[in-house]
């Protein structure tokens, strides 16, 4: 079995690390994206909170870090 060195096998991990972060950015703006939809389609926070079992707060929250106006 031919086993890169350590360094590399570092390098290789460091880089997907890197993409899975961006991935996860990504995912976490349209996951808002989608919750702000939801709160205009409802008409509020608390009418999508309640219809998605989470708190206002977790919903508010996350719409406001993760889009802009």
């Amino acid at each position: 079995m031919d086993t890169l060195p350590w360094r590399d096998r570092l390098r290789t991990e460091d880089e997907l690390l890197e993409q899975l972060n961006d991935q996860a950015e990504r995912a976490r703006r349209r996951r808002a994206q989608a919750l702000k939809d939801g709160v205009s389609e409802l008409g509020s926070v608390y009418a999508l909170a309640k219809d998605l079992g989470l708190s206002q707060t977790a919903v508010s929250n996350a719409v406001k870090k993760y889009t802009t106006e």
